[in-house]
């Protein structure tokens, strides 16, 4: 506002001083006599001032004048000049705008319009490294892979965009199912940048599906290096990698190196069952059995499973059942109330006979979580009993119908396996196998009745209850009427 006003009042100042100075001038008596080409000029004192104000505008403008033909005469040259700046920034502007709009374009799904304005912006700048990239995306958009793999090429051939070229070309191949490839740009991609968390993803993935286990275990390291992962969730990893390294090595029937992998996987997630397991029977093998009791006892505490009480069990095979059942209490007492530590006591029950303790051990477990293995169980106890067939076999139909129970379920696409695995043979997710109930649809026995061989020591008396359900189960299945 006072800026406003001191502006107003000097353009007032000044007016008013070149009206008092044209007055002044008009007083002034006299003038100039200018005679050109024989015609006489008689100029008063103001016409002679503003003569000589046309003057110096006009000279100033020849000089103008004289500089633009002087710059045009180097433009045609080829010298470098302010008209060939100005075109040039002209260009550049209309470049950067075609590049914008094909940005916009690319990030509204208009594939074709973003092509357009792509070959737009590289026809004013003239710089591969901007357009090649938009163009390539905008060809992927439009299904046209040829044109956009044609593009990635053309962009490692320049240092600089190597990278996104190496990465575009092995998205492309993941796309069309060229895992091998797809492997290979992925090396070059994180030797590139080994920091690149996609980068770092896609091959531990790939390593990870090709059974590459030194190749994935070098990447995880690479990941925690650069921070992408919790420590606590790489000992995981590394874990889980380790102990397919250990199950690859079995394969290939590598005694010694296959017992060291196991314990290291062991030793990595104490918690992970198939390592326990692996590393437990490697210290059988060897004659441990303490060491094999504390890595069993440690990941039932965790997690109980069957397969850590199949590989308990085969501490000592030729034991008879009650010297079974006094031993494996101190692996139950870590976790008491689990559901799997009732029906294996149910189990190691029924096998020493004592179908009264087999009952408590199971406890209301047919009632508040019904699956085929318990219930399978609860039948088998009743006909210990001595119960009617009817009754047996009213265990067994709702044993038939129940769901299974825990599974190996993949926490990413849910589907079931029979075996735990690094992989999910489904999504082949890296990682996602977990011991869990799978959905209530699931219907199929369970591998109850198969545990029981492994907790029995005599042959005899594995063999005769595992039959004594199958004659139930084949009654039942005889008396069910079809639909």
């Amino acid at each position: 506002m006072l800026w406003s006003l001191i502006k107003i009042i000097l353009f007032v100042a000044a007016v008013t001083a070149l009206t008092f100075g044209a007055t002044m001038l008009l007083d002034v008596e006299g003038g100039a006599n200018i005679e050109v080409a024989g015609i006489a000029f008689e100029l008063s004192p103001l016409q002679l001032v503003f003569a000589f104000v046309a003057l110096v505008v006009l000279v100033w403008l020849g000089l103008k004048v004289l500089a633009l033909l002087a710059a045009t005469f180097r433009f045609l040259n080829g010298d470098e000049t302010a008209i060939s700046r100005y075109f040039d920034r002209n260009r550049e502007r209309k470049g950067y705008e075609a590049l914008s709009e094909g940005m916009m374009a690319l990030a509204s799904g208009e594939g074709h319009l973003a092509m357009t304005k792509a070959a737009r912006a590289e026809k004013y700048l003239q710089q591969p490294r901007l357009t090649n990239l938009l163009t390539a995306q905008a060809a992927e958009l439009t299904g046209d892979k040829r044109k956009a793999e044609e593009t990635y090429k053309q962009l490692l051939t320049d240092e600089k965009t190597r990278f996104v070229g190496v990465r575009g070309i092995m998205k492309q191949k993941l796309a069309d199912g060229d895992t091998d490839t797809a492997m290979a740009l992925a090396k070059k991609a994180f030797a590139l940048k080994p920091k690149h968390e996609e980068t770092q993803d896609v091959l531990l993935k790939l390593q990870a599906e090709k059974a590459d286990w030194g190749g994935a275990r070098e990447t995880l390291n690479a990941k925690l290096k650069a921070g992408y992962l919790p420590r606590d969730v790489h000992k995981r990893r590394d874990a889980v990698l380790a102990l397919s390294e250990a199950k690859d090595v079995v394969d290939g029937d590598k005694g010694i190196d296959a017992k060291e992998a196991a314990i290291e996987a062991n030793r990595l997630s104490p918690d992970l069952i198939p390592a326990a397991v692996m590393a437990a029977r490697g210290y059988i093998e060897d004659g441990n059995a303490r060491y094999a009791a504390r890595v069993l006892t440690k990941a039932w505490s965790v997690q109980p499973h069957p397969d850590l009480a199949a590989a308990f069990a085969d501490i000592v095979p030729e034991e008879d059942a009650q010297a079974r059942l006094k031993r494996f209490k101190a692996l139950v007492k870590t976790a008491p109330d689990h559901a799997e530590t009732k029906m294996l006591l149910a189990e190691l029950y029924i096998a020493a006979e004592d179908f009264p303790e087999a009952k408590r051990a199971l406890g209301d477990l047919v009632e508040t979580d019904p699956t085929a293995r318990n219930l399978t169980l609860m039948a088998a106890i009743e006909r210990g009993e001595g119960a009617d067939d009817s009754v047996v076999r009213g265990w067994l139909t709702r044993a038939l119908i129940a769901p299974r129970g825990p599974q190996w379920i993949c926490d990413n696409c849910q589907h079931i396996h029979a075996q735990w695995a690094a992989t999910c043979d489904n999504c082949k997710s890296f990682d996602t196998l977990s011991w869990r109930t799978p959905p209530a649809t699931e219907v199929s026995m369970p591998a109850g009745t198969e545990m029981l061989p492994l907790i029995v020591g005599q042959k005899k008396e594995a063999e005769d209850l595992p039959a004594v359900v199958d004659v139930v189960e084949a009654e039942v299945v005889e008396d069910t009427p079809e639909k």
